[in-house]
């Protein structure tokens, strides 16, 4: 009975993620949301982890308190992200603080808290959903710059996942980060890839439990 959680688990790729690890009945999976209140009628084994804001330093520790010793995670996936558009311009400090925060700073406090409860062992897996967005290869002058927070948080993401590979390797914990391609969600919309959408296949929100179809073993 694998057990699955998935940070940042009510909206786009998280929630798509969540009904397709709920679809199996021998999986227990556990969701974070930021609200105070769980949503509505969740599949028999989901259980909701309320009131998780990654921007506030006591997130991972409550996300850890909150699972049982007796269901040590199989599958951490950390999906959470925010997108603030900038420009040279037009740039956005706050908007860059919990942008890093979130994608970056975050996930190490999480792993940080959920390896010290022994709530992350051997043969366990750790997703962080980065993208090609933080390749510094892959930026062309042709794409121009802006959106600093986004390409430099996942640059970041990248460089975190490598350390945490490195200091999870003897625990046996493999830690992997993934690039979903583009995906049209409630955070991509005017953010300027829309131009891209329809000849980058872009997948809908609503079509993303059909584009990605997790198994227990990830």
């Amino acid at each position: 009975m694998p057990t699955i959680l998935i940070i940042g688990a009510t909206r786009g790729l998280g929630s798509a993620l969540l009904s397709a690890y709920a679809a199996h009945p021998t999986n227990t999976i556990y969701g974070t949301t930021r609200s105070p209140t769980a949503p509505p009628s969740p599949p028999s084994n989901t259980h909701w982890i309320p009131s998780i804001d990654l921007l506030l330093p006591t997130a991972a520790s409550a996300i850890a308190s909150a699972i049982p010793k007796t269901h040590p995670i199989d599958i951490l996936i950390i999906s959470a992200g925010i997108f603030p558009k900038e420009s040279l311009g037009a740039v956005d400090w706050e908007g860059e603080v919990k942008t890093y925060t979130t994608s970056a700073i975050a996930p190490v406090f999480i792993v940080h808290e959920l390896v010290g409860a022994g709530l992350l062992g051997g043969g366990a897996k750790v997703v962080l959903v980065g993208s090609e967005a933080g390749s510094v290869a892959l930026r062309h002058e042709k794409e121009g710059g802006g959106n600093y927070a986004h390409h430099g948080s996942k640059a970041a993401v990248s460089m975190v996942g490598k350390l945490l590979s490195l200091d999870l390797k003897d625990r046996g914990v493999a830690v992997g980060v993934v690039h979903p391609g583009f995906m049209r969600t409630d955070m991509t919309k005017g953010v300027g890839f829309d131009q891209y959408y329809e000849s980058g296949g872009g997948k809908l929100e609503p079509k993303l439990n059909r584009s990605v179809s997790p198994s227990a073993s990830l």
